[in-house]
């Protein structure tokens, strides 16, 4: 072959490919990095704003991201001679027979816009969904996040999410708390009443409106059952839980109430 002779036919289509290519690459790499830098700046500008949900940061920036991609890739087909109008129309066919092959896909992303939309759930919720409590970490295109108390990261399809029972247990500001308080039979029920009473309106947790109740609640074969009923915001409802059952034992043992025994137990002691 005579490389003076294919130089001079084909230089100036190697020359346009080379230049193309090159412009084309520089074009995809610096769209790109555009592409994540605008994700990570609309994240941190929307994290810093309290009129913007939480919930819909990482879906707004995925979708961000991905047009400014898609437009990216059709600049640079575009260097190369390919009628980008004629791609979009085969890719729109392609659209529909991908989308028949991933409904299950593209149903968890119009799930996962449904659950921004309506936010029966939010990031940093307190949550129970099929089974799984945590704390709701992200709901993405695809997938929510959620962080079980035990600190396991548990993933599930927005669809799942969106098919479930969802209990919310952040929803509201306050919550209703039931401490159960064993008493035993012959103790002065009054004066467990009454001391019970006084440790719940003097603890700087429990809710004034609507005001604490304690009242006897049941009969068991060992010990009578007093409930103490409070309300007090949600974010301290664990916390408040632990300590009323702490407490209440401690109080009613220091006016010389008795530790209620099994029945069993009680009589084998008599003896």
């Amino acid at each position: 072959m005579d490389w003076t002779v294919f130089w001079t036919k084909y230089s100036s289509l190697l020359i346009d490919f080379t230049i193309n290519f090159v412009s084309a690459l520089f074009v995809l790499m610096i769209g790109w990095f555009i592409a994540n830098m605008l994700g990570k700046s609309i994240r941190v500008m929307a994290s810093r704003s309290s009129k913007i949900d939480p919930t819909a940061i990482p879906m707004f920036v995925a979708i961000v991201v991905w047009v400014i991609r898609v437009l990216v890739i059709l600049v640079v087909l575009s260097q190369f001679g390919i009628k980008t109008t004629s791609l979009i129309a085969a890719l729109g066919a392609a659209g529909v027979a991908i989308g028949l092959a991933l409904q299950g896909t593209l149903q968890n992303i119009a799930t996962g816009i449904m659950l921004i939309a309506l936010r029966p759930i939010r990031a940093g919720d307190s949550v129970t969904i099929s089974g799984i409590t945590g704390n709701v970490a992200e709901i993405g295109l695809f997938l929510t996040t959620i962080i079980q108390n035990d600190g396991i990261t548990v993933t599930m399809p927005n669809s799942t999410v969106w098919g479930s029972t969802i209990t919310n247990f952040s929803r509201n500001a306050t919550r209703r708390l039931d401490v159960l308080v064993p008493v035993s039979y012959g103790d002065d029920l009054n004066k467990a009443i009454a001391v019970l009473e006084q440790m719940v309106m003097e603890h700087a947790s429990v809710n004034k409106t609507p005001e604490p109740s304690v009242y006897v609640s049941e009969y068991r074969d060992s010990v009578v059952v007093i409930t103490v009923r409070v309300w007090t915001q949600s974010n301290l409802y664990s916390s408040l839980q632990a300590d009323l059952m702490k407490q209440a034992r401690l109080c009613l043992e220091s006016h010389q109430f008795r530790l209620p025994l099994p029945q069993q137990i009680a009589k084998s002691e008599a003896k």
